[in-house]
């Protein structure tokens, strides 16, 4: 069976067939980096990194470009609100996603672009659409798609022109000089009270980019003319993709010959957004909750699926992530470690292959890792070795397609060090519990030396009214011998 994906241009399921055999290129949309990522933001990232490693699995070289918007009205407003520099409030609020993305999981992308970094290339692409007669200029700065210069437009998303709302990107001026209200913004003037460093000279005026025309230009310069999957969230696709794609076949590209796009994290029904005052914070839930545990609750539901954050959500994924934990520590306990590369290179389950090339249906694919987790804990409990070892093969390759391989090396300290941490607050547990029964005894000679083992051990003990608690000694408590 070949991989088959839903494409949101034809509203079919297709064949996928890359423009160049064995190669793949992709364009994600990225973050406009305007403020810290909250769970919305990583379902997109999450459900990519699964189609990227299903496709190098497969044994194609994938390409991945996933963009960075570094400048944009929300960005400037919210700096100023700040009172810093819109440069230093977008850098930090991209520093916050990559550790989101680093925490999660997610493989990092071929090239992560900045719009900032690729005015040229924006400049070119405005000049060859102002050339063609598909863009033009309203005053000195401004640049405009003419929409009804190109009759394919809409066609992405199904939509009549006169059907369509007028585009709200401009500079609010220029509605009454537009040939039509819904032509989109290429390049922007500045506003009043904006600073001159988010603006750049191009030939049509000093400006900074309207949103849709970095991705074209940056999608043509690290992937070229044709590429194979454009994706991103649902949200995107109109007004966002749809003029992407406009844009650049107006300009004689190719463009991307298949849409992919990944459904909301919702609460409630409604789209989880800042705007609404529903955001979960990556690093706020990372507090509580191990990354591994918050991957798997984005990765469980197909990707184009709605995913309904529920109180029960987090729960439940730490339910299944213990599950399996527990079955590879034991598996490997009684086999032996398996090495990475030969569960990178060993031959997966048919029944989760079928499910990964049907459109990346995740859930059917779990549902084949759980029967050979129940087959590996019978063998388990029958000291069936070989049947053990299989199992733990065949259950760590299909979770390392997932980004969810416990023994994986994303993983595999995070699961060690919580091992830990429940071995030593067993034992300090048990420590306390005789210390406490010493005291009560007035044994202070026992007491004394319990409260003395733990602090050479360097863990120090705080009596109090309600009892005894303990930390980890700072260096600077640790007495040096």
């Amino acid at each position: 069976m070949t991989l088959r994906l839903y494409d949101t241009a034809t509203r079919e399921v297709r064949d996928f067939v890359p423009v160049v055999p064995g190669e793949v290129g992709i364009y994600l949309c990225g973050a406009t980096v305007q403020g810290t990522p909250h769970i919305g933001h990583m379902r997109s990232s999450v459900a990519f990194d699964v189609l990227v490693r299903w496709l190098r699995r497969s044994g194609h070289r994938v390409t991945l470009v996933r963009n960075v918007t570094d400048i944009d009205d929300k960005i400037l407003a919210k700096a100023d609100a700040a009172g810093e520099p819109w440069w230093a409030w977008a850098l930090a609020n991209e520093r916050a996603f990559t550790a989101a993305y680093d925490a999660l999981g997610v493989l990092p992308p071929t090239y992560e672009p900045r719009a900032t970094g690729h005015v040229p290339a924006m400049i070119e692409l405005m000049q060859r659409l102002v050339d063609s007669g598909h863009a033009y200029t309203t005053g000195e700065g401004d640049v405009y798609f003419d929409v009804r210069s190109y009759p394919e437009y809409g066609a992405l998303t199904n939509q009549r022109l006169d059907d369509m709302v007028s585009a709200q990107d401009g500079t609010g001026d220029d509605e009454d000089v537009k040939k039509d209200p819904r032509d989109f913004a290429l390049w922007k003037a500045p506003k009043p009270g904006e600073p001159e460093t988010a603006s750049w000279d191009t030939p049509f005026g000093r400006g900074r980019p309207g949103w849709h025309l970095e991705c074209s230009a940056m999608a043509h310069r690290y992937l070229g003319a044709t590429f194979d999957i454009h994706g991103g969230g649902l949200d995107l696709r109109f007004p966002h993709h749809e003029n992407e794609q406009a844009q650049s076949r107006a300009a004689g590209d190719g463009f991307a010959q298949y849409w992919l796009h990944n459904g909301w994290v919702t609460q409630g029904g409604a789209k989880m957004s800042k705007s609404l005052g529903n955001g979960l914070l990556v690093s706020t839930l990372l507090e509580t909750t191990q990354p591994a545990v918050l991957r798997y609750a984005l990765t469980a539901v197909q990707y184009r699926s709605m995913l309904e954050w529920t109180p029960d959500t987090l729960g439940e994924a730490e339910a299944t992530w213990e599950r399996f934990t527990r079955f590879v520590e034991r598996a490997t306990e009684q086999v032996g470690p398996v090495d990475d590369d030969e569960i990178a290179k060993a031959e997966l389950p048919a029944g989760f292959v079928a499910a990964m090339d049907d459109d990346l249906n995740v859930p059917a694919a779990l549902a084949v890792v759980h029967e050979h987790l129940r087959a590996g804990n019978t063998a388990l409990a029958e000291r069936d070795l070989d049947g053990i070892r299989a199992a733990l093969v065949s259950v760590r390759s299909m979770l390392d397609i997932l980004g969810l391989d416990p023994d994986g090396p994303q993983w595999r300290r995070q699961t060690n060090d919580r091992g830990h941490e429940a071995a030593l607050e067993a034992l300090v547990a048990a420590e306390l519990a005789a210390r406490s029964e010493a005291r009560a005894a007035r044994d202070f000679a026992t007491s004394d030396a319990i409260r003395d083992r733990l602090a050479a051990a360097g863990i120090v003990v705080e009596d109090s009214a309600t009892g005894s608690r303990w930390s980890l000694a700072h260096r600077s408590d640790e007495v040096e011998n």
